[in-house]
């Protein structure tokens, strides 16, 4: 498809409200074919996102930015910088996207996403500092707090003022730190002052927790499909409404998987994808505005505006 039909199609999406399109242009599955027919296909790709940076008036008059879907790691260098200039160039528009999906297939974007979520899960949430309400330096205040009218009142009483010096020596003989208090792992009866002679029973450490409990991590039952939403490529885009699948074949070929739902209206066209233009395309958004029309006086669709 030239980039004058693509902009023509954009254009009528964006006038009919549609606030996001998403095109599929390279297949990870391209990558099996020979070398030559890869490049021929990347240089084309070059080729339309040069077109796409010299035509930004119409991405900026609709406030549509460009992103691309997919993994980039698979792409040509000069290629990449292409993709950069136009994502730039677009990167202040925040009223509609277009979507490019590039190299990219549902499968992949849905490992990818498992992927970043099996990795959320796996990693300690961070929490803030703890207070220490048995620091040393607390035990040792509140002990000179109630030493200090007790001493001063002994010193007094032998004819000497206590100096700060012995206050706060008398008080660190009575403090007992927090390392000696955590040092012991398990928790003992006290030492009867009977002797016996009788062999001491095994006890058992008091303060034993399951690993569940003592565990940092994320639990696992809170993964939701929400959760895989989040890590998808689309995750801040609205739920797919139409799918429009060309080529006169009757499959979504591993494209937007997760994304269709039960809601979502897939319509196959027979024309090819080079040939897809207003012609094949206006027939397609007026049937689905008038079907979800109909659906909103129901009660059961969303309000759209009709051509």
């Amino acid at each position: 498809m030239g980039f004058e039909a693509l902009a023509r199609i954009l254009e009528v999406c964006y006038k009919s409200g549609v606030r996001v399109v998403t095109i599929y242009a390279f297949s990870i599955e391209n990558f099996k074919r020979s070398r030559y027919e890869v490049d021929a296909l990347m240089d084309m790709a070059k080729m339309k996102l040069v077109q796409l940076s010299q035509h930004g008036e119409l991405l900026d008059r609709y406030g549509a930015s460009v992103r691309i879907l997919g993994d980039r790691s698979l792409m040509r260098e000069d290629v990449q910088e292409q993709i950069d200039r136009a994502v730039e160039m677009t990167k202040h528009n925040d009223s509609a996207v277009l979507n490019v999906c590039f190299p990219y297939t549902g499968r992949e974007e849905i490992t990818h996403s498992v992927r970043e979520t099996v990795r959320e899960f796996t990693v300690p949430p961070t929490r803030p500092p703890m207070k220490r309400p048995f620091s040393e330096t607390h035990i040792q205040r509140n002990i000179l707090s109630r030493q200090l009218p007790s001493v001063a009142e002994d010193e007094e009483q032998n004819g000497r003022s206590p100096s700060g010096k012995d206050l706060i020596s008398d008080a660190e003989d009575s403090v007992i730190s927090e390392h000696d208090l955590d040092s012991s792992s398990n928790l003992h009866e006290p030492v009867s002052s009977h002797t016996s002679h009788s062999p001491s029973p095994n006890l058992k450490p008091t303060n034993t927790i399951s690993h569940s409990k003592d565990s940092n991590l994320p639990d696992p039952e809170s993964i939701t499909a929400d959760t895989i939403t989040k890590n998808t490529y689309t995750s801040d885009a609205p739920p797919l409404d139409l799918l429009i699948r060309t080529s006169g074949v009757q499959r979504l070929s591993d494209f937007m998987l997760w994304q269709c739902h039960e809601d979502t209206e897939i319509r196959f066209l027979e024309c090819l994808w080079p040939e897809f233009d207003l012609w094949h395309f206006l027939p397609v958004l007026v049937e689905w505005q008038w079907r979800q029309k109909k659906l909103a006086e129901e009660g059961r669709g969303k309000s759209v505006k009709i051509l």
